[in-house]
């Protein structure tokens, strides 16, 4: 859903500033090194999340929203080859091509299905707090699978554009920017989702601290009013639910700060190349910090679902003592438990 490329050896913004070199030695070795490290670690920890789902019958709406986080973070995986060669400059210029009409617009679709997923998750997760018995209509799994169908169709249909639009011939110079590609409705295609991706960061944004702003609340008073034995493990216990709102800040929180400054250094002809060089450091750090959204969420399986974790083997040596604990307080459990 980005116009900026991660490997182009020079930058010429839309105000038409002049030539500024990048830094090819981070651009082409750096981030496809660690990015390769991201991607095998991503294979690795969802398939034995997805291993673990498939065993796992889809009966709470917190099963749902994950079972679908994990779809997201399995389709992004999979582009990550594409971006890592093209990075590298270790596949033919076509290949380029293909990265900028399909494979980093999925990059970027699946991001924000994963951004507005973890949103839902910190909603289920407050709903617990304030009606932990209760049966709201959002509470029942037909509700978590209708809405991820929207979320999924409406960002897919909203993405596609960006595919079909960058309709211009491709050539091994006209690849080296994704722009290049689009035509005048294309553009104008691109920066409206833009416009539509930063609202929806921004409002999950919002409304995640909202959630746990309650929650902390909740958990903060809980610990206050426990006089017994166990109050350390509660409190550990209870903690777990901020693994949600902590993937959320440290994957995509910085991207979006850093890509307020980037896109006006893009615009503004006064910026000068060196300041323009490190905001694009700046946002291809960041958006590697996104991409570790992958090994990331496996955490919110393994610490807020009970039922996954034990479906793991390493875990089941340890599910008696964690689980017989956890029992004692079940408002513990309405809070971070699935």
């Amino acid at each position: 859903m980005t116009l900026e490329t991660t490997n182009v050896t020079g930058m010429k913004g839309f105000n038409g500033s002049e030539r500024c070199p990048r830094d090819l030695k981070t651009a082409q070795l750096v981030f496809p090194a660690i990015y390769t490290i991201v991607f095998f670690m991503g294979i690795l920890l969802n398939a034995l999340a997805l291993w673990v789902f498939i065993h796992i019958p889809s009966s709470s709406t917190f099963v749902v929203y994950l079972k679908n986080t994990l779809v997201a973070d399995l389709i992004m995986t999979l582009t990550l080859p594409f971006k890592i060669l093209s990075d590298a400059r270790l596949g033919p210029w076509q290949l380029r091509a293909f990265v900028c009409r399909f494979s980093a617009v999925i990059f970027y679709d699946t991001m924000y299905v994963g951004i507005t997923l973890l949103g839902l998750i910190a909603f289920d997760r407050f709903l617990k707090i304030i009606r932990p018995f209760g049966k709201f209509f959002v509470q029942k799994p037909a509700f978590a699978k209708g809405v991820s169908t929207l979320i999924w169709l409406f960002l897919f249909l909203l993405s596609l554009p960006n595919m079909i639009l960058s309709n211009k011939e491709a050539t091994p110079s006209s690849v080296k920017k994704c722009a290049s590609l689009k035509g005048p409705l294309g553009l104008k295609w691109h920066a409206a989702v833009n416009y539509i991706s930063q609202f929806i960061f921004w409002t999950v944004f919002v409304l995640m601290l909202l959630f746990y702003t309650v929650i902390a609340k909740k958990v903060y008073d809980s610990y206050r009013k426990s006089k017994s034995k166990d109050s350390k493990n509660n409190k550990r216990l209870e903690g777990k639910v901020f693994v949600v709102v902590a993937v959320f800040f440290v994957c995509f929180a910085p991207f979006h700060f850093s890509r307020i400054p980037y896109t006006h250094s893009q615009t503004n002809s006064k910026t000068d190349c060196r300041l323009q060089n490190q905001l694009f450091l700046a946002k291809e750090a960041t958006l590697f910090l996104a991409a570790t959204n992958i090994c990331m969420d496996p955490l919110i399986y393994i610490l807020l679902c009970k039922r996954f974790t034990e479906r793991l083997p390493c875990m089941k040596g340890r599910q008696t003592a964690t689980f017989t604990q956890e029992n004692h307080t079940s408002q513990s459990d309405n809070i971070t438990l699935g």
